[in-house]
């Protein structure tokens, strides 16, 4: 399969029944080229393929954008060129391509998201990094990496060696005679963002599933497509922790309506299950027994596949990558004009979830005790992430008692309107009441009260 675009750099995966060292080779134009492609089967041996094509994808304009726009003391900027132009080139594509706000600070930069940033900012970052980081490992580059600032390096080891006395080292902790030092400091990054914090998105349309597997109809999507979109919206999984399922994931569970699989940072370790719909489980099991038995090279169903056999089958026999299934998915949204990635499938189950458990739970304790069981089946390692769902839980609650009050403020409104012939004829009086001296009053409580004489 080749991924082409208008851009100069794109990947080809090596075809099938040709030998090579490389899964995938890039190019820029019609020519080769090595150091984004060595960077990509380095990172695949660090972190996970899904992960490291994603590096890929977000380099590739970026590689574009310098052979057509960048510009260095009157020069177009080359990959290997020293950190300074390196540096003024990222800072150019941060500012005209990504829309970000950069600030001079000391030796290092200060990027602000704004508005019109997309969310790929950090992961532009990190990619550019780690592709500094892989070449200078490979000596492919001969200078230090430009998405450090090497001062801030410098300063922290200072700091954490010279003592408060001039020209002396630290004493020893235990000593008690030096400031104790910061168990936490500054990202030793050149451009650091200052508004990085990740919000999870509430996304709370009850019809949004259905307008993603009509959007997959359109886009003549297969058995296959359709199923893993499913489940991504029953289970709340990531779009990897589906693509990559095995038979023997499926079998590792008792029940039909459940699978293993792995977790973000587990590294391949089942350590977590997935749930999801009997009508699922029609589609899944006429799957496997149909369209992916004519696919498999031995043409074995579900009884005679083994444990490690994937689930989901190229057309080729050969395992199911994220990258040929998002080609799906992204011409889907593309027909349909919906602005959707896979992990919004994600946020959306948890908001659905959440108003569940909001919706069914009489007592505190039922809520608390449900929504513990949501965050261990999602198995988040930060228990924080819940709170921003239930923030917006709770605001909408606010919402929901204040307008049943203005609701009510309306109906006595309309009340008093079409009664209001009567309430001429009387006078109205107010009922006061009078201080008397052997009553105490809240102070709060007698400024109202003086307020109504």
């Amino acid at each position: 399969m080749t991924t082409k675009t208008s851009n100069h750099y794109y990947y080809v995966y090596c075809p099938e029944g040709v030998e090579s060292r490389y899964e995938l080779l890039v190019f820029n134009e019609d020519n080769p080229f090595l150091p984004l492609t060595d960077f990509y089967h380095d990172s695949k041996g660090r972190i996970s393929q899904s992960s490291a094509l994603s590096y890929l994808q977000t380099l590739l304009p970026f590689f574009t954008w310098l052979n057509k726009h960048s510009n260095y003391q009157g020069s177009r900027v080359e990959w290997s060129d020293p950190p300074e132009a390196i540096r003024v080139a990222i800072e150019d594509y941060l500012m005209n391509e990504m829309l970000c706000k950069v600030k001079e600070k000391d030796t290092f930069r200060f990027v602000n998201l704004t508005h019109k940033s997309p969310n790929t900012v950090n992961r532009f970052l990190s990619s550019v990094k780690s592709f500094y980081k892989t070449m200078i490992y490979l000596r492919q580059y001969s200078f230090y990496n430009p998405l450090i600032d090497s001062q801030a390096i410098l300063t922290d080891y200072r700091g954490h060696t010279e003592g408060a006395r001039t020209n002396k080292p630290r004493m020893p902790s235990m000593s008690g005679t030096e400031d104790p030092i910061p168990t936490r400091r500054l990202t030793d990054s050149f451009f650091k963002l200052i508004n990085e914090e990740w919000q999870p998105q509430i996304i709370d349309d009850p019809d949004l599933p259905y307008q993603v597997y009509k959007a997959g109809k359109r886009a003549n999507w297969s058995d296959r497509e359709m199923i893993i979109a499913r489940m991504l919206f029953e289970t709340g999984a990531r779009a990897s922790e589906v693509i990559e399922l095995t038979i023997g994931d499926y079998r590792a569970r008792k029940s039909f309506q459940e699978v293993s699989t792995f977790n973000k940072g587990s590294h391949g370790r089942k350590v977590k299950f997935l749930r999801f719909g009997k009508d699922t489980v029609k589609h899944l099991n006429h799957y496997i027994n149909t369209v992916r038995k004519q696919h498999d090279p031995n043409h074995w169903g579900f009884d005679e596949l083994p444990d490690n056999a994937p689930i989901f089958l190229t057309e080729w026999g050969t395992p199911l990558m994220y990258e040929a299934w998002y080609y799906h998915w992204n011409k889907a949204m593309q027909i349909s004009q919906l602005k959707l990635n896979p992990h919004k499938a994600r946020h959306w189950f948890v908001t659905t979830r959440l108003r569940e458990i909001y919706n069914i739970s009489k007592t505190e304790v039922e809520f608390k005790q449900r929504k513990d069981e949501l965050i261990k089946y999602m198995k988040w390692k930060n228990q924080d992430t819940i709170k921003v769902y239930e923030h917006y839980f709770d605001e909408e609650k606010h919402r929901k008692a204040h307008d049943q009050m203005l609701e009510n403020m309306e109906q006595r409104e309309q009340e008093y309107i079409s009664n209001r012939k009567v309430k001429r004829k009387q006078e109205t009086q107010l009922t006061l009441i009078k201080n008397s001296g052997d009553l105490e009053f809240d102070q709060d409580l007698q400024e109202l009260l003086d307020g109504l004489e």
